[in-house]
């Protein structure tokens, strides 16, 4: 589960690409490129939000439960941050716990999922949003976050329906974004740079679980 990050990530920022676009816009006038880039940022103008379709999911069959407002922050992925990575998180506590977690806005962590040892998924952060969930900002912006519930010392805990259920989430998400189904993109929390967290463990079979998402891969 991810660490507290309001020092790291409390704050919107927009990167040097969307700094640059007043320049572009000038560069090329009312050209393609200046009117597809302020499309996209028309929504960061004061007082404008991105409209938003309350309790939808981007995984059918995922259940909607929000998070609170104050473990991640609005943003337009992939336009504004590209997404290249799904990082692996085990709960260290039950499902519910977690649900409660992340709706505590003094936790100040969330994932946009969480899959159930019954292979119950719910998203409870839209994947166009910024969730803390790796400790690493740079991680966060340009990744999805799933959380396992169990414990890492506990093997027992990942069965059959989690692997499965998770790894045809992963996949769907590999396609969206189109990731490559392979280590160095779908990752552990543990691997994250700077993280003080072992998730998965060393219980997590990554073998079998990328073989899993490698074969939902093929039905996408």
């Amino acid at each position: 589960m991810g660490a507290s990050e309001a020092s790291k990530d409390g704050d919107r920022r927009i990167g040097r690409r969307a700094l640059l676009i007043g320049g572009a816009a000038a560069a090329v006038g009312t050209g393609v490129l200046a009117r597809d880039e302020l499309a996209r940022l028309w929504w960061r103008t004061p007082g404008v939000e991105k409209p938003r379709k309350e309790g939808e999911v981007d995984y059918t069959g995922a259940r909607w439960v929000a998070a609170s407002d104050a473990n991640w922050r609005r943003a337009d992925r992939p336009d504004d941050y590209g997404i290249d990575m799904v990082v692996v998180h085990v709960t260290q506590g039950s499902f519910d716990s977690a649900v409660k977690a992340f709706q505590d806005p003094d936790h100040q962590a969330a994932a946009h999922y969480i899959v159930g040892k019954n292979g119950r998924v719910t998203q409870m952060i839209r994947e166009l949003d910024v969730a803390y969930h790796a400790g690493n900002r740079d991680y966060n912006e340009r990744s999805v976050g799933i959380e396992h519930e169990g414990f890492v010392d506990r093997p027992e805990d990942f069965t059959d329906e989690m692997y499965e259920a998770s790894a045809r989430l992963t996949a769907r998400i590999c396609a969206r974004y189109d990731i490559p189904v392979d280590r160095e993109h779908i990752i552990g929390h543990v691997e994250v740079p700077g993280t003080d967290h072992t998730d998965p463990g060393e219980h997590w079979d990554w073998d079998r679980y990328m073989k899993l998402v490698r074969e939902a891969s093929v039905k996408v």
